[in-house]
């Protein structure tokens, strides 16, 4: 069986091949993913790697590299630096920002809850603003009340 981290890591290389099957079997059919960032919080693998592909139409090319790890227990928590291109439609509450063709480089953290050899529940970390500025569209950012 694999450890706490290599399932952690197994859900962001599926991303990263999209390879939505793969994210399939990695993921809890009850899988809770909470994108801290957007305050996003997904229920389900398949809305979970709907939210997922909306991020890989923006951003064909984006994968996420390792920086460092950590586990404990059932946990763990990988730090992560997001990088591609905005070649594609971003959706977001505010409306669709058109691709803009500048990279993005966004650090992020990632803490993943495993059980039964499957990742139950994800938090995810990033600066979305940061993200937007290097798009060109900071002004696209929806504050929730």
């Amino acid at each position: 069986m694999a450890n706490v981290i290599d399932i952690a890591k197994a859900a962001v290389i599926a991303y990263n091949e999209k390879d939505w099957s793969k994210a399939r079997d990695i993921l809890a059919a009850n899988a809770v993913y909470d994108e801290k960032g957007t305050n996003r919080r997904i229920k389900g693998a398949g809305e979970i790697i709907e939210a997922w592909q909306g991020w890989a139409k923006a951003f064909p090319d984006s994968k996420a590299t390792f920086v460092r790890e950590f586990a404990s227990g059932d946990t763990a928590v990988l730090e992560l630096v997001w990088k591609g291109t905005h070649t594609g439609p971003l959706q977001t509450p505010a409306g669709t920002i058109p691709p803009s063709n500048k990279r993005i480089e966004v650090p992020a953290c990632q803490i993943v809850q495993v059980e039964g050899g499957k990742a139950k529940s994800a938090a995810h970390y990033f600066d979305l603003l940061t993200m937007l500025a290097q798009i060109g569209a900071s002004g696209a950012v929806k504050t929730a009340a």
